[in-house]
Parts: C-alpha cells; sequence; structure tokens
C-alpha cells in the first residue's frame, strides 16, 4: 500500500506543518510528502498516483478546498482512497464524525482504519462530496475568506460577519430553480443541496443525511424579508427546516437546476463557481474515503 500525504502549504502555517512533517516522519512505514505549488495540483497529485492502479491512500493535508481536490482527482478509481488531514480553518466535511474527528489527527490509526464508498454531487461537472450551495450561502462563502484572515476570528464568526455584509446587499436574487417537481419561479434567497452535513463553519441545514445513501437532500428558501430571514437563520443552521415548510422548501434525492438571467455564485465544497445555469445531481461515480477505526459518522 502506498502512502501519500499532499500538504497544502498555506493552511495551518507554523507549528501545525511541522508537527505533522515530524508524525509522517515517525510512521512505522514508509509515506510520501509533497507540497502544492498552485490551486489544483492536489487534484493533479491524486490523479496521477490512482491512474498508476497500484492500492494508495492519499491524505489531503489542509482544509476542505484541499479534500475537494483529492475527491475530485480520485473519484472512480477503485484502488484508491482519500482522506483529510485537517489543516484548515473549517474542515467541515469532518464535522460529520462528531467528536472523533480529533482522531484525523492521529496518523497511525487513520492509516489503519477502514474506508467506506461516498456519494458525490455533480455541479456542471465540479464533483463535491459534502454541500453544494447557490445563492446568498454561496455568495457568504466566497466572501468568508477575507474575515477569516483577522485577528481573533474563527470560522463561525468569519462567516457571521460575511453573512451580514451580504445581507446588507440584498437578500435573494431571480433564477428559476427545478427540483423534482418543485419549480420555483423568482426571487430566491439560496439553495443547498446535501450529501454531506456541515458548512460554513458549523452550519448544519440537513442533520440526518447520510453521505453514502445514494441520495441528496436539497432546500430552497425563497424570497423572505429580513426580519424573517432573521428568525429562520437559526433554525436552518441546525436542521429544522421541517418546522417551516412553506419558508424552507424540501426535496430528497431529486436533480436540480437552477437558471438565472443574472450571474450566480455556486460553492462546491468551499470552492466557488460562478455562472448563470448549474447542474447539480447525484454523480455516477464515488469516492473511497478512510478514517480511524471506532468513530462513526
Amino acid at each position: 500500500m502506498r502512502h501519500l500525504f499532499i500538504i497544502n502549504p498555506t493552511a495551518g502555517k507554523g507549528s501545525r506543518q511541522v508537527d505533522l512533517v515530524a508524525a509522517v516522519k515517525a510512521l512505522p512505514f514508509p509515506a510520501e510528502m509533497v507540497y502544492t505549488q498552485r490551486a489544483g495540483d492536489c487534484e493533479r497529485l491524486t490523479r496521477e498516483a490512482a491512474e498508476r492502479g497500484e492500492p494508495v491512500r492519499i491524505y489531503a493535508c489542509g482544509g476542505d478546498g484541499t479534500l475537494n481536490e483529492a475527491v475530485n482527482g480520485a473519484a472512480g478509481y477503485d484502488n484508491a482512497a482519500v482522506t483529510n488531514v485537517p489543516l484548515g480553518t473549517g474542515n467541515d466535511f469532518l464535522k460529520i464524525f462528531g467528536e472523533g474527528r480529533a482522531r484525523f489527527n492521529d496518523l497511525p490509526a487513520l492509516a489503519a482504519g477502514p474506508q467506506t464508498a461516498m456519494d458525490l454531487i455533480d455541479c456542471n461537472g465540479r464533483l463535491g462530496i459534502d454541500i453544494v450551495c447557490v445563492g446568498l450561502d454561496a455568495r457568504v462563502a466566497a466572501e468568508v475568506h477575507r474575515y477569516k484572515s483577522l485577528p481573533l476570528v474563527g470560522g463561525i464568526g468569519a462567516y457571521i460577519l460575511a453573512l451580514g455584509e451580504t445581507v446588507f446587499q440584498g437578500l435573494s436574487q431571480p433564477m428559476t430553480v427545478q427540483a423534482g417537481d418543485l419549480r420555483h419561479v423568482g426571487e430566491t434567497a439560496l439553495v443547498c443541496v446535501c450529501s454531506g452535513r456541515y458548512y460554513g463553519g458549523g452550519f448544519m441545514p440537513v442533520g440526518d443525511n447520510m453521505p453514502d445513501d445514494g441520495l441528496l437532500e436539497a432546500l430552497v428558501i425563497p424570497k423572505v424579508s429580513f426580519f424573517t430571514f432573521a428568525r429562520l437563520v437559526g433554525k436552518y443552521a441546525t436542521g429544522h427546516y421541517r418546522e417551516y415548510p412553506d419558508k424552507i422548501l424540501y426535496r430528497q434525492g431529486a436533480d436540480v437546476t437552477i437558471r438565472s438571467e443574472q450571474d450566480l455564485t455556486a460553492v462546491v465544497d468551499g470552492e466557488a463557481m460562478r455562472g448563470r445555469e448549474f447542474s447539480i445531481r447525484l454523480s455516477e461515480k464515488k469516492v473511497n474515503f478512510f478514517y480511524p477505526a471506532g468513530v462513526k459518522y
């Protein structure tokens, strides 16, 4: 078994990087380390490793963006499996493992752990393992990185600051949303399609979603007033969408198509895309994801 650590040098600077390198070198089996230099390197390196055909475990060392690149590189390769060594400020996908996510720093336990074929979301050909959002949340996510660089501002704090700025600019945008039998035309606050559970530094729109059940969960929030939004956001963030069926529209297992005459922002696992049409569906490909033994999701 080949073990390849792909390290994002801009994540977890300082002691966290030093500790990671020391931990890799202390492993009781051969392991390789390589650093990314630019966006796309992790995806390319992952795909090159998977294409060799030998069994390989790939450790995406960074945040959700680094994991997303590894997922896109390994998707569809049965001989390859990926995981996330958390160096980023969010690492939202790992929150699905609860308190067990801390064990992803235990490299020997991680290396020896089981793996599961996880579902993937396809958004205009870009794959995601966690959540795709379009609209307000996507606009916030595209801005949140600016706030994370501020002193004393953590993941959820940066999200709240970016949310405040985006709300001030306007809650909704005109779009046409088709999700199964649901067709919504008009001003729309947000559309969220989930395979995982967490995004935005800790928001959990669908708390009982499973990442390997072959079903995507979609939530659509049409235009709402600022006061209604302020009342809903806490419920939405903690998975209580069922309490507001007329305000938060829910569909399970449906492809989602979004169109607009204006430019829209979509975010796939924290990575922004821009366009006027997005097709979101369950991918035919899966990705093997490994995690420490005894950890549950």
